[in-house]
């Protein structure tokens, strides 16, 4: 039953915005085939247990790493190839980051969905890109943009003639390394389009350890169940099965050993919340 009036299919089966959960999850990027098929296997056993609609998600490339010297890509055809590989073998939608206008309509050969990454979100040649290939699109809110700002956007994609768009909050930048959540966020960028929480960029401490970013992990299921009391769509978690030796971001990754507690009380808060987020 769709509860956002702008509710729809992420994939066949994934109804964002409906009165079940959305869970986009998987490594930060795509290091190799093993560590990706391994994980989408682990997350498919997890969310069938829990019933959760599932998204996997993982980058081809990390584009806006701190420093030059950090890992982006094992190849770009290489790692598209892996999540192409990977959605069939496991029969399971798959997301993924475009940076770039001639990258939107390759990359949606290979993925379900794609994504535009929060500091490109007011780039109109590249939303128009991906709105044009007629995926969904989901719109990361930029760290310097407030919520109300995100409306535009929206209205961007469907103006370019795709009403399959939603928006994810992954926190707010005052400097020093630090981002911070307002959780009115959620509900006031509901009024455009269903809502993904981003738990683990909200985490994320940017350049807190000189050439790369740090995060605070274990205040991760905190915001997290905090933004299921509030009221979104689905949950953004990048999940790795060893996060301190991650290629990207390991230190705001969820061990993927944890994810599925994290789940767990999640569920129950957003299954109690559920009937209200629209009053």
């Amino acid at each position: 039953m769709p509860v956002h009036p702008s509710a729809f299919n992420l994939a066949p089966g994934v109804c964002l915005g409906g009165d079940t959960m959305v869970l986009i999850a998987g490594p930060c990027v795509v290091e190799s085939r093993d560590r990706i098929f391994y994980t989408a296997e682990k997350l498919k056993e997890i969310t069938s247990r829990l019933n959760i609609p599932f998204v996997f998600k993982s980058s081809f490339d990390k584009a806006n790493r701190t420093s030059r010297d950090s890992f982006r890509t094992i190849g770009f055809n290489d790692a598209l190839d892996i999540l192409s590989k990977a959605r069939a073998e496991f029969d399971m939608p798959v997301l993924t980051d475009v940076h770039e206008t001639h990258q939107a309509s390759i990359v949606a050969e290979h993925v379900d969905v794609l994504q535009v990454p929060a500091f490109l979100c007011r780039q109109t040649d590249l939303l128009k890109a991906c709105a044009k290939t007629g995926k969904p699109v989901n719109i990361k809110k930029g760290q310097f943009m407030d919520p109300e700002g995100m409306r535009y956007a929206a209205v961007k994609v469907k103006g370019f003639g795709n009403n399959r768009v939603s928006l994810t909050e992954r926190g707010s930048s005052f400097g020093y390394n630090n981002l911070i959540v307002d959780m009115r966020a959620l509900p006031i960028m509901r009024r455009f389009a269903p809502v993904v929480f981003d738990v683990t960029h909200s985490i994320q401490q940017p350049g807190e350890r000189g050439d790369s970013s740090g995060g605070q992990r274990h205040l991760a299921p905190h915001l997290a169940r905090a933004a299921a009391a509030v009221g979104v769509d689905g949950f953004f978690i990048e999940t790795h099965p060893d996060p301190d030796h991650a290629l990207s971001d390991g230190p705001n990754m969820i061990p993927l050993d944890n994810l599925e507690s994290l789940l767990e009380s999640l569920l129950t808060v957003w299954n109690a919340s559920r009937p209200y987020v629209n009053s």
